[in-house]
């Protein structure tokens, strides 16, 4: 399964827009404080280690299939060819009530028609028993959305919550308490033998959906560990007789070959995570590392985020980001880069790939997305950021009732059918004749289907993590299973491996304006010199007491 448009890692950056719990939760106050409010919490350290008797029991299921190609812990493994018969996974519908169900799920890219108006939804739900009514929301500004939702204590029956935004919410462990079911005595141990999709589920990612010590979350498993890759548009490449570049010298160098604002084409568009990989610079757990000393450091305080910064400003000065991007217009960057070519290189999560070829060479068949070796700008191995943590997790709300989120999770158990099944066929792929047309390698999906079909029940289940296959695109499989299995080599290691942290309420807070603060820097708003000073208001803000606590939590991990 991989996201037609940019996967929730490629747009991490897109949502730094929540402000945070300011104030402890109390059955009759606001759950989230207003922008005033200076927000309360100095965090907390939960050793995974010790939830293993909330988890559900691990379980493969008969019908498994061989993979074709073998991926490199954490990378998953990877099928070039698609099962030539489909299983019925699931005897029976999950769906007893026909009451409807409420979903919330993000979206990148054009919305996708409602219920009324959709057949791929109108034919899920007919195979579910019970209709799920999405409410699609522009994944750009998810976070708005989620911000005022949990604000108003105004939640959906099930509500995907990208991994990313976690991290982002102050005193998130006690909206879970307010707002949402606890799963635990419906799923621990063999209790999750109800619902057999669920039990083939990683435990790795079943230990980050644990929050306060009990199971709150469905996880939507990681099909790739690495949140950020550079794409670039390897038949433009080709057209010019340029050759990919392998190091940061090169990347600029061609960056100003193929920038020509007369043709209306630029080199970028907002680079600056990649910028920073290239220089080594820290992302575990958001930016941190330790120092020799073993004190945590954050990024914000190396040198080599400097450097990145000082490069990252240059190109914007130099006009080499198309200039959409640059006026924060909400360009269309994916467009902007795998249609119109107006952008050369692109920075975004390993899941936009194959869905932007899928799309777009249709219209271009020459259209070749490739992504861009790692490198180090500084000497030595390539850093490569990433972790395991799940894409999503689903929550369900609380006071539903048992039959409710019984059938809530029978719902969930269903969109999260493995290859090689029906289920997982008509959830990816939608009605054979409208969605996909079938050909002797599996399934092609069509202009209604890329329409359509936005990930909607993908966000609110999971799976036991794949890649592929993939028809239309047949070179994708083994193309991002040797890209990733090579990446993986210089996974960063993270010091705090194993410990699930709920980081302090002004820390997080914060995020969101300190990082505001450096995009003025790159972008030309304030100089260069203002760096020490936005440092030391990120420190005065929440800085300190987050080291305070990584500091802390070192020793409780065994570190």
């Amino acid at each position: 399964m991989t996201l037609q448009s940019p996967d929730p890692g490629s747009s991490r950056r897109h949502f730094l827009s929540l402000v945070g719990l300011g104030v402890a939760a109390t059955a009759a106050g606001p759950l989230l404080a207003g922008c005033s409010e200076k927000p309360a919490g100095s965090g907390a350290a939960q050793q995974l280690d010790a939830v293993s008797g909330v988890l559900p029991s691990h379980q493969d299921l008969a019908n498994s299939i061989k993979p074709d190609i073998i991926g490199t812990r954490p990378v998953p493994d990877g099928y070039t060819t698609y099962p030539g018969t489909l299983v019925d996974a699931i005897a029976g519908k999950p769906g007893t009530s026909g009451k409807q169900v409420t979903a919330m799920t993000p979206a990148w890219g054009p919305a996708p028609p409602g219920i009324a108006q959709s057949a791929y939804l109108q034919a899920v739900n007919a195979e579910l028993g019970t209709p799920v009514n999405f409410t699609i929301q522009d994944g750009n500004t998810y976070a708005d959305k989620l911000n005022a939702m949990l604000g108003a204590r105004d939640v959906p029956e099930l509500l995907c919550v990208p991994s990313w935004e976690v991290e982002k919410i102050p005193r998130f462990a006690e909206a879970i308490k307010v707002l949402f079911e606890d799963l635990t005595d419906h799923l621990k141990g063999d209790a999750v033998n109800t619902y057999p999709m669920l039990g083939t589920f990683p435990t790795g990612a079943w230990r980050n959906a644990v929050w306060n010590e009990r199971l709150a979350a469905v996880p939507n498993p990681t099909d790739g560990p690495f949140p950020w890759a550079l794409f670039t548009r390897k038949d433009l490449l080709d057209a010019r007789g340029l050759a990919v570049p392998k190091s940061l010298d090169e990347l600029l160098t061609m960056a100003k070959q193929v920038t020509d604002p007369v043709r209306k084409v630029w080199a970028f568009d907002d680079v600056f995570a990649m910028i920073q990989m290239f220089h080594k610079v820290p992302g575990s757990k958001g930016g941190w590392r330790l120092k020799s000393d073993g004190t945590p450091e954050f990024k914000y305080e190396t040198p080599e985020y400097r450097q990145a910064l000082e490069v990252m400003a240059k190109i914007y000065k130099d006009g080499l980001v198309h200039p959409d991007i640059v006026a924060s217009k909400g360009a269309d960057a994916n467009q902007l880069f795998a249609k119109n070519g107006a952008i050369v290189f692109k920075q975004a999560g390993v899941g936009f790939w194959q869905g932007a070829q899928a799309e777009h060479q249709k219209t271009n068949p020459k259209l070749n997305i490739q992504p861009v070796p790692i490198f180090s700008a500084t000497g030595g191995d390539p850093l490569v950021w990433g972790d395991d943590e799940p894409i999503s997790y689903t929550f369900i709300k609380k006071g539903l009732g048992k039959d409710r989120v019984e059938e809530l999770l029978r719902i969930i158990n269903w969109c999260s059918a493995p290859l090689g099944s029906q289920e997982a066929q008509l959830r990816d792929f939608g009605v054979e004749g409208k969605h996909h047309t079938k050909t002797p390698n599996g399934p092609v999906k069509t202009d209604l289907a890329f329409k359509e079909i936005a990930n909607q029940y993908f966000f609110i289940s999971g799976r036991n993590p794949t890649v592929g296959p993939y028809p239309d695109t047949p070179h994708y499989v083994p193309d991002v299973l040797n890209y990733s299995n090579e990446m993986v080599k210089f996974l960063e290691k993270d010091p705090w491996d194993g410990v699930k942290l709920e980081m302090p309420a002004a820390y997080k807070a914060n995020q969101v304006p300190t990082e505001d603060k450096f995009t003025d820097v790159l972008r030309g708003r304030r100089p260069l010199s203002d760096v020490d000073a936005i440092v030391a208001e990120w420190k005065a803000n929440g800085g300190e007491e987050a080291r305070q606590l990584l500091a802390k939590s070192l020793p409780k991990a065994g570190r």
